[in-house]
């Protein structure tokens, strides 16, 4: 998969991806579909594996050539040693976690370096449903509030106040919008929240 068939069907990944050094050791925890890594590993050489639960998901990671392992993240990451991975992603995954705070803490652990990214419950359109008396369904939230997957609803300042309570230094933050980035009110433009940290 090349740069631009990625940046096609996932232009935030696009982004995201210029964050990850090419050769580097990646573990893409909510790997989905395997479409981050199978990018990584051709175009920038990357090596590393998927932790993905979906069983849909296990076979199409598989026929994209992409090593993945069946688990539940939050069961913990025990079979990766502390600093194993260059860089450890957990995109649009972090907010279908009971512990956010243990998964955080393990992330730090494994990876030198880490990028997560989530739904930002700030999205103006998102406090538009509020005032309307309604959850909000969105690109980035496409689930009614009685099917979605998502337990927790943040927004980009609070996951920087639980960056600090955790221990861990934000490197980078960024707010975007079908895959650009928003330098203007990014919290309140901005329909997906993007931080990059490490252990302090």
């Amino acid at each position: 998969m090349n740069f631009d068939q990625l940046s096609s069907l996932r232009p935030d990944l696009a982004f995201i991806a210029h964050w990850v050094r090419g050769e580097s050791q990646v573990l893409d925890l909510g790997c989905g579909d395997g479409v981050m890594l199978d990018y990584l590993q051709s175009d920038k050489q990357c090596a590393g594996y998927g932790v993905e639960i979906d069983d849909s998901k296990i076979p199409v990671c598989v026929a994209r050539g992409v090593s993945v392992i069946q688990q539940d993240m939050e069961a913990g990451l025990t079979l990766f040693a502390d600093n194993a991975f260059d860089t450890v992603l957990c995109l649009s995954a972090l907010q279908m976690m009971k512990n956010v705070e243990g998964v955080l803490r393990d992330i730090a652990r494994v990876g030198r370096e880490a990028i997560v990214s989530f739904p930002n419950f700030a999205y103006w359109p998102h406090r538009v449903a509020l005032l309307r008396g309604r959850m909000p369904v969105s690109k980035s939230l496409p689930y009614e509030w009685y099917d979605t997957p998502n337990l927790r609803c943040a927004t980009i300042k609070d996951f920087e106040e639980l960056a600090n309570e955790v221990g861990l230094e934000v490197l980078e933050c960024v707010a975007l919008h079908d895959g650009q980035p928003i330098s203007v009110l990014p919290n309140w433009r901005g329909s997906l929240a993007v931080f990059r940290f490490r252990k302090k």
